[in-house]
């Protein structure tokens, strides 16, 4: 990223925009996600830059960080593949304009018919098991495909901060584990017996790993490509997808690390990925779309509850379920605005900013220190691109917000592109 680029600015010159337009607005418009489409370019900009141009690469974004079509076609605009965990997130990809060639299909669970569309279109598959080589080898008996094919390997490198985000642990659902007894020789052998088999696939985790061990386990994962082809006698492995997975700092406007700190890390651990003998794939997602998206929310109400203040605003679960149903791994920050979104100056005062969902649970932010939220004031929360508004949480039925993709010209002038319709809620009765 740049460092001219200035995000808070600019998500206070949306924030405003998007009052002034209506798109944000008291009894009507309460709750509104946005997705800065220039942040977006220069993000997609820094992860191409960060890799040499001697090396093919295809960056195939994970579209479980934001699945919305429209998000998805600025991405392929910009250069970017798709990465699919689904047959909803496939159909997605296609509607989104991908071609087939540039989607990548990942899941532990892909079903007969998935794998047999996914083969049928062209779509590169990476088989997550033995069980699904075998179905694999059934599909190809009675047709031919021109998907690139791999298999992916668990390199058990360990976990990161984040146990459910570190996929590269002794006992992972994902991949098949290389340090297993027999595994490495039977691995060896299947890629005999395919000669499709010429991809190679690992992915250690994301947010709370730490770039070292991200790259250590794509350095064995690379070495085991080198190991196939030395068996072999022959360069069969023609291609190493890396994953994805770089964390992101939810403290700061800072984006750090930045792809090419991680590319550097890579450059130390596994100098063969940069040869100019393998193809990459890479698969990042939240890294490219966290910080390039935000929530907006007014407050509803306040109260004073044993001394301490709290907001009830219209983000809470159904937008923010990380969040709220885990907030030691995964904190927000807040930032306070008054009802024309202009960010408030006032004494920072400990305060608790509350979510609508009727659990007493559905906090966004605990004796969080902010100028004192009123009635009508605008909450913003910011680094909710990916997994955050783009994959609500139906929690008391609570319609799905509305979603605007924004861009700033060089005047200031603020454009805005709904992305999703806000979810038509129950209308009230009338009055008598």
């Amino acid at each position: 990223m740049t460092s001219g680029f200035d995000r808070t600015g600019r998500r206070e010159r949306i924030l405003r925009a998007a009052v002034r337009q209506g798109l944000l607005e008291p009894g009507t418009a309460v709750l509104a996600c946005f997705v800065d489409l220039d942040g977006l370019d220069e993000t997609v900009t820094s992860l191409r830059s960060a890799f040499p141009d001697s090396v093919r690469v295809l960056h195939a974004f994970a579209a479980k960080a934001n699945c919305l079509v429209p998000v998805l076609e600025e991405l392929r605009l910009g250069g970017m593949g798709c990465e699919v965990a689904s047959a909803g997130e496939l159909a997605q990809a296609l509607e989104a304009g991908f071609e087939p060639a540039r989607i990548v299909f990942d899941s532990p669970a892909k079903t007969r018919a998935e794998l047999a569309r996914a083969l049928s279109l062209g779509v590169a598959v990476n088989a997550d098991s033995f069980q699904e080589l075998a179905r694999l080898d059934e599909i190809l008996a009675g047709s031919r495909t021109g998907s690139r094919l791999g298999v992916r390997v668990n390199p058990q490198v360990g976990a990161g901060s984040i146990s459910a985000m570190s996929t590269a642990t002794a006992t992972s659902k994902f991949g098949i584990p290389l340090d297993d007894e027999g595994n490495r020789r039977r691995l060896l052998q299947a890629y005999r017996d395919r000669p499709w088999l010429t991809w190679v696939h690992t992915h250690v985790g994301s947010q709370g790993c730490p770039l070292a061990l991200m790259a250590e386990g794509i350095s064995k994962a690379v070495e085991f490509a080198e190991e196939i082809n030395a068996h072999l006698g022959r360069r069969q492995v023609t291609g190493i997808d890396i994953g994805g997975g770089l964390p992101v700092n939810f403290d700061s406007d800072e984006t750090t690390p930045g792809f090419d700190t991680y590319v550097d890390h890579l450059r130390e651990h596994a100098p063969a990925l940069f040869s100019g003998e393998y193809e990459i794939v890479t698969e990042f997602g939240r890294s490219v779309l966290a910080k390039n998206g935000f929530t907006a929310a007014y407050v509803e109400y306040t109260k004073t509850v044993a001394g301490r203040p709290i907001a009830i605003t219209h983000a809470g679960a159904q937008v923010a379920t990380r969040t709220v149903f885990a907030p030691d791994a995964w904190p927000l920050r807040i930032e306070a605005h008054d009802p024309r979104g202009r960010a408030k100056r006032g004494r920072a005062v400990p305060q608790d900013v509350a979510g609508p969902c009727c659990f007493a649970g559905d906090l966004l932010a605990r004796d969080r220190a902010l100028p004192l939220l009123d009635v009508g004031d605008l909450v913003v929360v910011p680094d909710t691109g990916a997994y955050y508004f783009s994959t609500p949480f139906h929690y008391n039925s609570l319609p799905e917000p509305a979603v605007h993709g924004a861009r700033v010209d060089a005047d200031g002038r603020v454009t805005f592109r709904l992305f999703r319709p806000a979810q038509a809620g129950h209308p009230a009765p009338a009055l008598a």
